[in-house]
């Protein structure tokens, strides 16, 4: 019986940052604990996707008071 290769570390980031990217396009801008709770995967993962989405501009990270509210960049 054949199995699936494992992702790679780099594959997950990239295919959370596909999913962070959808989920602020659909529910506007969210705080991160918002954010990692609608993306339903761990903390760590969706801060690399978050980086990977600032690296590339699609993302503004503002702070609002004692919490940061991540949205999509306007274009």
């Amino acid at each position: 019986m054949a199995t699936a290769p494992p992702v790679s570390r780099v594959a997950q980031i990239g295919e959370t940052a596909g999913a962070v990217w959808t989920t602020l396009h659909e529910e506007g801008p969210l705080t991160m604990a918002k954010l990692v709770k609608a993306v339903g995967a761990p903390r760590d993962l969706v801060m690399q996707a978050l980086g990977w989405l600032a690296r590339e501009d699609k993302i503004s990270i503002d702070e609002d008071g004692r919490s940061r509210v991540v949205s999509l960049r306007n274009r």
